[in-house]
């Protein structure tokens, strides 16, 4: 076993700790990766608090992962020793069902692993990235190209596929109208990549001090949720929606904001459950990535989505 230092909550809702864990060996079609940058995304909270249940403590999060390869296992085809790689939201699923063979695991039908609080074939829990390493099958690992910034990349591996995949399966792109609600992770993301689509882009938010982001992040218009006459002056101007926020709010305020046969595209994940279940995945599109098999398609347009990201190191 590989003994790993990391950053883990004990239990439900306690501050983060030094921790000291194990990862299994490299196997034979296992990746090693010494992990240099590791995002924090909104879903790190609501684990560490157990506001979704059924969190595994003690819990290292941590899925937008990145660093440099230090070790492959003799199987290994894809990835060589010194490479830049990354690892996102999920790190193994059944691999025979009809969603696995289709390139799809996020949506396997015997459940994805997740890369924390998970339990893996084993029973083992998983622990994330915010770590010193980690050990993925060659499989569940994305190559980072060299012309990323690795701070940069990482966010990409969740902010960036959550907002980017529903964006390309509903074919947002010129001569669209697009509206992003929030302008936080998953909303400075949107904003990027919608904009590098050719997509006309209005940020809708509860903040005046978003505007000047909003703007210079790529956005067309800004419009204040706040006031009640937005809504209406608002009423049938997009073709999308697309909604970032994971605080309760009033959806059926922003459907009448969508032109006929308009999409509304739901990604911020609540705090408490909505009512309905997002998880079970396999019945609806949330936004979740193909990490595994479309990555390397998406890079392209995601890269400049890398070039802007704020990173700070962990203290000792």
């Amino acid at each position: 076993m590989l003994s790993t230092q990391g950053y883990a909550a004990m239990t439900a809702k306690a501050a983060l700790q030094p921790f000291v864990f194990e990862r299994r060996e490299v196997g034979p079609h296992d990746v090693l990766i010494a992990i240099t940058y590791c995002g924090i995304c909104h879903s790190d909270i609501h684990q560490v608090r157990d506001e979704w249940g059924d969190s595994i403590f003690p819990m290292v999060p941590g899925h937008e992962i990145v660093g440099t390869i230090t070790a492959v296992g003799n199987a290994v085809k894809q990835f060589h020793v010194g490479e830049t790689a990354g690892v996102g939201c999920f790190v193994d699923s059944c691999r025979s069902c009809h969603a696995c063979r289709e390139g799809l695991e996020q949506y396997c039908e015997a459940g994805m692993l997740l890369t924390y609080s998970g339990l893996d074939k084993d029973g083992r829990p998983t622990q994330g990235g915010y770590s010193t390493q980690i050990v993925v099958d060659e499989n569940y690992v994305l190559r980072v190209p060299p012309v990323l910034s690795p701070a940069g990349a990482a966010p990409l591996l969740c902010a960036g596929i959550t907002t980017y995949s529903p964006l390309r399966h509903w074919g947002v792109g010129k001569y669209h109208k697009l509206a992003i609600v929030g302008l936080g992770g998953l909303g400075h993301m949107a904003v990027k990549i919608a904009k590098a689509m050719g997509t006309e882009v209005t940020v809708l938010s509860t903040s005046e001090r978003k505007r000047q982001d909003a703007m210079r992040l790529g956005a067309t218009d800004f419009a204040l949720t706040s006031q009640a006459d937005t809504f209406k002056s608002l009423q049938r101007r997009f073709d999308f929606i697309l909604d970032t926020v994971s605080a309760p709010h009033n959806y059926n305020a922003y459907v009448r904001l969508l032109k006929t046969d308009g999409t509304m595209i739901l990604v911020g994940l609540r705090r408490s459950r909505p009512p309905w279940n997002p998880f079970p995945s396999s019945y609806v599109d949330v936004g979740l990535p193909a990490l595994s098999s479309a990555a390397s398609a998406k890079r392209r347009r995601c890269s400049s989505s890398a070039r802007s990201t704020e990173s700070n190191p962990m203290s000792k």
